[in-house]
């Protein structure tokens, strides 16, 4: 019998599990649970939605004369499921001393997950080792021990392990110093039987009372909720919901319409949907996060980590299941996007499922992914009814994208501001693709298509350089850059290296595969001699030949990674290589006309031993005592939504023959060089020549006077600026207007004043 208040509050600093992932599961039934699975064992379980992980882990320590072990120090273990789209995970724990089989089950239909173990072995004792983290986080947390079972609670949510055949006996403990393993540590054996520790980071331990059966964990709002759940679900027993599991993946996956082909391949593509699958939430439906997982988790305590919605993320994986068949699925994901649509038309960087924000930055990429989700419906004519607030969405997304673009406060890596081909060719297809898919209609219309046409043009004026060091280096004529911040450029430019210790590098130095979406898009060719000298550059300076195959790494001097030590990331590191980047290259094969297989091949083999796909993958010499090896993951997130749809992606755009996000309306516009008929000028992206028989539009996100003359301030005149639509005012000189003069020059008054600024175009 468990007795007294253990010692050693509050505990040590609580952390997360490893990212390093080998499943993630939850049921299609009614039930709230998402379990992860990380070095044989049960890591972090999801109640009651995707963004609240309550436990950190429950493991297992097995006893014998004389000795002990933690199976999961230990990491000799294998895992199998039914089949690649059915995320049931049976674990076999082996070891000359003993082996160990344990089976884990979200329920269908209990917030509860069921785990199968049996032991074998002479002599040997087996037990359950669990550490609350109820409420996102292992501090504040309360264990105790009754007869009936072992329970924790913080505020309103609680848990209860129980186990079928009992616990002989079971101690509570705070974490390092009075915990179960600690007991073993120091003792041997299991010598302590405290009944509770309150208010801290917390463990319970049960010496399991026979060598097979069933454990339940089970989440509620109260301790007899939570009992309730574990009971009734012990008592319905293993087989039938087991066979429920099976049968509800079984029958979701006769909905995939994947490409046949080799068979490893087609097999990686059912666990890649299915990885998306699981990670829907059923109490947001639609909402999906980057990850069931922290990356570094067992370095740091963080609310956030990866389960949190990202609206590039979750409309890439709308993209994805779409073009798997599950255009449902999609439209789910679409429906719930509009639904955390800010007033102004954007999206936070990220933010809880209730809508919360967690980061508060802007990305325009951001904005734009969910408008070309929304057209690729349409274009498939698969909205439904969807549609009118489909519709009113992209108007306000669009109108945002126009107002604030073409720099972006945030690149999709969350690092810099400025202007990078990536978020350019989302924003300039999202454009075209909401005027000639027919959500805008009018003035709006026709002014989307002009500005698209315009940045579209002056792409390489931004994020282009030629005779660089580089270039002379390797050969090529120029290239593009990742990013060129605002009011610098990508010549002369200076870009700060985040996670670096504010190190900064030239513009013109940095690379990047952000321009290879400017193909995928249909705004450049692939034998566009501008984006072949790039690709060149790029497998010089950020390919990486692994033993999974050509991977590659963000850009040059990324400081988002491990040490050179393996350890965690800690606010610097070195940038590992990204598989979902090998995804990218893949699909400008695909429309370069060469053979993107080791693409996908090197996506495959990147992977843990469950086969997900992590966000980074180790690059330098193994270092067996942290798990790093090449072509492996690292430490980082896994599985990476991002990475599984861009693998889904590629696998289906090998068979179609272009990118599922390539749509007919936005290739077609931008096919052949495309001059625009206006050009439109802003204050923070300036020009000073206009190109001749062009109308020069002098645009400003409010009303203005535009006080302008020619050729030197001849001929003084104003003229107000005109509603343009999508939020924007401007006054337009025309070709006529234009003829004969030299330059023009101007200055503008708004209602709060002059802008204090005197601007001069020169004309051609």
């Amino acid at each position: 019998m468990a007795d007294g208040e253990a010692f050693g509050w509050p505990g040590l600093d609580p952390t997360w599990t490893s990212s390093a992932k080998d499943l993630v599961s939850t049921p299609l039934g009614a039930s709230r649970v998402w379990i992860t699975l990380g070095h044989g064992i049960l890591n972090e379980v999801y109640w009651p939605a995707t963004d609240r992980p309550q436990i950190r882990d429950l493991g297992f320590l097995i006893a014998g004369e004389g000795w002990w072990a933690e199976v999961k120090r230990l990491n000799r273990y294998r895992i199998s499921t039914p089949g690649p789209e059915i995320p049931l995970a049976r674990v076999v724990h082996l070891d000359e001393r003993y082996k160990l089989e344990l089976e884990f089950l979200p329920l269908p239909l209990r917030d509860a997950v069921l785990i199968r173990y049996r032991l074998e072995g002479l002599n040997l004792r087996l037990y359950a080792l669990l550490a609350p983290h109820l409420g996102r986080s292992g501090r504040g947390n309360t264990a105790w021990v009754e007869d009936r079972g072992l329970f924790a609670a913080k505020g309103t949510e609680t848990l209860a392990l129980v186990a079928d055949a009992g616990f002989s006996r079971a101690s509570a403990g705070f974490v390092g110093h009075s915990d179960g393993w600690q007991d073993f540590h120091r003792n041997g054996a299991m010598t302590w039987t405290f009944a509770r520790a309150e208010n801290g980071n917390v463990a319970l331990m049960g010496e399991l009372a026979a060598d097979q059966g069933l454990l339940a964990l089970a989440f509620s709002l109260t301790p007899e909720g939570a009992y309730t759940l574990a009971a009734s679900s012990l008592a319905e027993g293993w087989q039938s919901a087991r066979e429920h599991f099976i049968q509800e993946w079984r029958t979701w996956g006769t909905g995939l319409v994947l490409p046949g082909g080799e068979a490893g391949l087609e097999a990686q593509g059912k666990l890649s949907a299915a990885v998306l699958r699981v990670h829907e939430d059923r109490t947001y439906p639609g909402a999906v996060v980057a990850s069931l997982s922290i990356p570094w988790g067992d370095s740091r305590d963080d609310a956030g980590g990866y389960h949190l919605v990202w609206p590039r993320d979750a409309a890439e994986v709308g993209f994805a299941l779409l073009a798997s068949g599950l255009t449902e699925d999609a439209r789910r994901m679409l429906a719930y996007l509009i639904a955390r649509q800010q007033r102004d038309g954007s999206w936070p960087q990220n933010f809880f499922l209730d809508g919360t924000p967690y980061w508060t930055g802007i990305q325009l990429d951001e904005t734009a992914f969910p408008v070309l989700l929304a057209a690729k419906l349409k274009a498939e004519g698969s909205l439904g009814a969807l549609e009118p607030l489909a519709g009113e969405m992209v108007r306000k997304a669009v109108r945002y994208l126009a107002v604030h673009g073409p720099y972006s406060p945030e690149d999709r890596w969350e690092e810099n501001a400025g202007a990078n081909p990536f978020t350019l060719a989302v924003l300039i297809a999202a454009l075209t693709a909401a005027a000639n898919l027919g959500f805008l209609a009018g003035a709006e219309h026709d002014y989307a298509l002009s500005l698209a046409d315009n940045w579209n043009a002056r792409v390489e004026e931004w994020t282009y350089v030629e005779g660089t060091e580089l270039d002379a280096r390797y050969g090529t004529r120029g290239h593009y850059v990742r990013i060129t911040p605002p009011y610098e450029t990508a010549l002369r430019g200076r870009v700060e290296i985040r996670n670096r210790s504010g190190e900064v590098l030239p513009v013109r130095q940095v690379l990047g595969l952000e321009f290879l979406y400017l193909v995928r898009l249909g705004l450049r060719r692939a034998d566009d001699p501008r984006v072949r000298d790039t690709l060149r550059l790029v497998d010089q300076q950020l390919r990486v030949e692994t033993p999974s195959g050509p991977l590659y790494h963000r850009y040059n001097g990324d400081g988002y990674g491990e040490h050179a030590d393996g350890s965690p990331f800690d606010g610097t590191g070195i940038g590992r290589l990204w598989p979902l980047l090998a995804g990218e290259r893949g699909h400008y094969a695909v429309a370069a006309g060469e053979d993107p297989l080791p693409y996908l091949r090197a996506m495959a083999q990147a992977t843990g031993p469950g086969g997900l796909i992590p966000e980074q993958v180790w690059d330098a010499d193994p270092i067996p005592e942290r798990g790093l090896y090449p072509g492996k993951p690292s430490g980082s997130a896994m599985p990476l939504v991002w990475a599984h749809a861009e693998f889904l992606k590629l696998l289906v755009a090998i068979r179609i023959g272009h990118a599922v996000e390539w749509m007919a309306p936005v290739a077609a516009r931008y096919r052949q060089p495309r001059i625009p008929a206006v050009w439109h000028w802003r204050s923070d992206t300036p020009f000073d020549r206009l190109p001749a028989r062009s109308a020069l539009l002098v645009e400003a996100p409010e009303p203005f006077t535009l006080h302008f003359g020619f050729d030197g301030w001849q001929g003084v005149r104003e003229m107000p600026s005109a509603a343009l639509g999508l939020g924007m005012h401007g006054v337009r000189l025309d070709p006529r207007q234009l003829r004969g003069r030299r330059s023009v020059e101007f200055t503008r008054r708004f209602a709060a004043g002059w802008e204090g600024h005197d601007w001069q175009v020169r004309l051609d």
